[in-house]
């Protein structure tokens, strides 16, 4: 693994970088006050080939890699998580499954649109009673002749008030465990289809999360996602690329965070010198920094295992477990070096401490992750 970017890498970087500052930093205190999706930046996203960053150009995406992926979502998160998570959704929760288990036609159909930014997908696994047990499926879709009549609810879908595509995980044959679920592709304006009002959430407020409503939602078999009783093994494979963007967002929110705190650690004085010069605060900010590029390369090495299509389960489920942890710590540490001014919105410690939480909650938790750490430590020896 080569630890250097190549010229393509590092000008994805910069261009997220400017991307981030000029169109989300002027507005991100507003976006998180009034719960906003950020419409124009988004759509500026998509132009910019950053909602399908690792989707190869014939099917609308940017045609790079997975580690260029990581970049953006690096740079997009030191300022704004929440519109970070809604790049990180459409390209590893939606497009990249497509991608994987899609025909030709459904890619035409919805990965083009949705990896240039035309549309926007959202992924629906979780249940409100079904979170981290996602083999145990309420949500039906039954055969009747050559349609498929879906019905259920799905819960805490990041963008779910926006999406115009939804990748739909349901129940085919209870009897047949997860080998009986099986994944289907909606469009947000079929009959049947509704979303529940947004969340008021503790951070990441300018991504909607909802519940999603299917009630006799009918569909033909080309709308299926992978064979029927594939839609497990979707989820799954799914999920293991999705935590790479998370990780990736929480190194983020780490290195926006830790930026701010030093900066700051410069400018304040006490005691007749910054504060900067206290060894107590000095001794903070180095642990900050480790913690910080050991979960980048954590992530760096889930990305390229993932990109040189190795097994990379192992790898993204590190990254994530300590890429969401070390944000949480990060974070704290920040807003306690601003004092008083850290526990006010008007600096963006405060917002990045609220926004890092749900790292270690969305896309498997902090002990999900350790299961499957586990489980494939197992299978090493």
């Amino acid at each position: 693994m080569d630890l250097h970017l190549t010229d393509e890498q590092r000008m994805t970087k910069e261009a997220a970088r400017q991307f981030a500052e000029q169109e989300l930093r002027p507005i991100v205190r507003e976006l998180d006050k009034e719960h906003r999706f950020a419409a124009d930046a988004v759509r500026k996203a998509g132009e910019l080939g950053f909602m399908g960053v690792y989707i190869p150009e014939e099917w609308g995406g940017a045609g790079l890699d997975v580690l260029a992926y990581v970049q953006v979502m690096e740079e997009v998160s030191k300022i704004d998580p929440g519109t970070a998570v809604v790049i990180s959704v459409n390209n590893s929760l939606v497009c990249d499954p497509v991608l994987k288990f899609g025909t030709d036609e459904q890619k035409e159909t919805y990965l083009k649109p949705m990896a240039s930014g035309q549309k926007l997908g959202c992924f629906c696994l979780s249940e409100p009673s079904t979170g981290s047990d996602a083999a145990n499926q309420k949500t039906t879709a039954e055969k009747k002749g050559d349609r498929w009549i879906l019905n259920g609810t799905k819960n805490w879908i990041s963008n779910g008030r926006e999406a115009d595509i939804a990748l739909v995980i349901a129940m085919t044959d209870k009897a047949q465990g997860t080998r009986g679920i099986t994944a289907f592709l909606v469009p947000s304006d079929t009959p049947g289809y509704s979303v529940g009002p947004p969340e008021d959430k503790m951070g990441i407020r300018s991504s909607s999360t909802t519940q999603i409503h299917l009630d006799n939602v009918e569909l033909d078999d080309s709308h299926r996602l992978g064979a029927v009783g594939e839609g497990f093994k979707v989820a799954m494979a799914t999920l293991e690329g999705g935590r790479i963007g998370i990780a990736a967002q929480a190194v983020g929110i780490g290195q926006g965070a830790f930026e701010e705190a030093i900066r700051y650690s410069q400018q304040r004085h006490a005691f007749n010198q910054p504060i900067a010069q206290f060894q107590g605060l000095q001794w903070m900010m180095a642990d900050m920094e480790t913690q910080i590029q050991a979960a980048r390369l954590l992530t760096w090495k889930a990305a390229w295992l993932k990109q040189s299509g190795e097994p990379y389960a192992k790898a993204s489920s590190q990254a994530k477990l300590f890429a969401s942890e070390m944000a949480v710590e990060v974070t704290r540490k920040a807003v306690q070096i601003h004092g008083g001014y850290g526990y006010v919105t008007e600096y963006p410690v405060e917002r990045l401490y609220r926004d890092a939480k749900i790292t270690e909650i969305y896309e498997g938790t902090s002990e999900i992750q350790r299961l499957v750490i586990f489980r494939q430590l197992l299978k090493e020896y």
